[in-house]
């Protein structure tokens, strides 16, 4: 059996790190415009690097939770085809343990040339005056994908969503596409869908449990890999 996983920021909420709509986050101090947006690092980059590098600090005090590893343990003993699709750019799930791993929005500890195009480490925090080990540009930016560009690897994404006999829904509401539509792609191609959530998002899967990740997702991983035994 090939399975699909779409994470979102849910499953990172219990290892501290707020979602969009955590109640006085770090999310809500700024406008998404202001610091997600190629528009807002244009008019402020002070303010975009001052905002990542703080998002960097947080991440790498975060410690992976329950959730993460026992979509590690999956990872490691599930026998059949396996793709987790994180929206997260916090580094969780790799430091859990998991491998068979795609970032469709970046990731926070890495660095993007605006210049030249490389990718690397972020060498800590970031500022206009960062230059780039390849091109020596002082162009810098976080190597997240901000509102407006395109995700990352989603024709790696596609395929696997047509070939999956399970799609699973973690942590995430389902209202940004294109992840939001990617319950429907994995029912047309013929997988079963299921949502585990906090609380269900509205969007249409065969099977929705509400509950805190920590809880629902190694239950989750215990009944399949016993199935699988």
């Amino acid at each position: 059996m090939n399975i699909v996983i779409l994470t979102g920021a849910g499953i990172s909420a219990e290892s501290g790190l707020g979602t969009f709509r955590d109640a006085g986050g770090l999310w809500t101090r700024y406008p998404l415009e202001d610091v997600a947006t190629p528009e807002g690092f244009a008019r402020n980059p002070v303010l975009v690097h001052d905002f990542y590098n703080e998002r960097r600090r947080l991440c790498r005090e975060a410690r992976p939770n329950a959730a993460h590893e026992a979509l590690a343990r999956l990872d490691a003993e599930w026998r059949g085809g396996l793709l987790l699709v994180t929206q997260n750019v916090d580094d969780l799930h790799e430091r859990a343990g998991s491998r068979r791993l795609l970032h469709m929005h970046g990731e926070l500890l890495k660095r993007l040339c605006a210049a030249c195009g490389a990718r690397g480490e972020a060498p800590g925090d970031l500022s206009t005056a960062s230059e780039c080990p390849d091109c020596g540009a002082p162009a810098l930016r976080p190597d997240v994908v901000w509102f407006g560009e395109i995700p990352y690897h989603m024709e790696e994404i596609a395929a696997a969503l047509a070939d999956a006999d399970l799609f699973v829904s973690i942590g995430t509401s389902g209202e940004v596409y294109p992840a939001a539509g990617f319950a429907r792609e994995a029912g047309f191609a013929g997988a079963r869908t299921l949502e585990l959530n906090l609380e269900a998002s509205g969007a249409r899967f065969d099977e929705a449990r509400e509950g805190p990740a920590t809880i629902l997702v190694p239950a989750w991983v215990e009944e399949l890999l016993s199935a699988q035994s």
